[in-house]
């Protein structure tokens, strides 16, 4: 316990943008950083059990932090981070689609949001035991490799309907313009 202690006091004390705020916090009220950023954990848990709006703030924990870092891993010349990024995006999405189908079931079960921002959490972790990464090799690979001719197969058809209806809708504008014109 006294490790896990130390490792998020060093977290507090590194130099980025929330420790600078927090440590500016901590010098106008004398509250020690700690107890501030425990403050800050424990409301945004409460708020995320009970509080209003609650998927907002879980979609926003799940987004905000994962698009900074793959903004950061797409400026790296580093290819490690592009992977990790890139796998947390198609479990956040794999994931996404299957909470669209079951989400008018999943919104009633109590603490639904609070476990659903612990598993992003778990997903964007910088750990080797990375829920995305675990995800990813023993569910969506499996099935991606199982299923991949199909999909292909779905994705060109599905692209030769979407080009064929822009072509359509194309000449079926520049007809009418055309027409307008000539009628005035």
């Amino acid at each position: 316990m006294s490790q896990l202690k130390e490792r998020f006091v060093t977290l507090l004390h590194e130099k980025n943008f929330v420790t600078d705020q927090l440590a500016t916090v901590e010098q106008k009220t004398g509250v020690k950083r700690e107890y501030i950023a425990l403050g800050v954990l424990g409301f945004v848990g409460l708020y995320l059990l009970f509080g209003y709006g609650a998927a907002l703030l879980c979609n926003l924990i799940g987004f905000a932090y994962p698009a900074y870092f793959s903004i950061k891993a797409i400026e790296s010349s580093v290819k490690e981070d592009d992977t990790q990024w890139l796998t947390y995006w198609v479990v956040y999405g794999f994931f996404s689609i299957v909470e669209a189908f079951s989400d008018i079931f999943l919104f009633w079960f109590p603490f639904y949001y609070i476990s659903k921002c612990f598993f992003l959490l778990w997903c964007m972790a910088p750990v080797t035991w990375n829920g995305a990464e675990i995800m990813y090799k023993r569910v969506i690979r499996p099935f991606f490799l199982k299923h991949q001719a199909t999909m292909d197969g779905v994705v060109r058809d599905l692209s030769a309907k979407a080009k064929n209806i822009t072509e359509n809708v194309t000449k079926e504008v520049v007809n009418q313009a055309l027409n307008h014109e000539k009628d005035q």
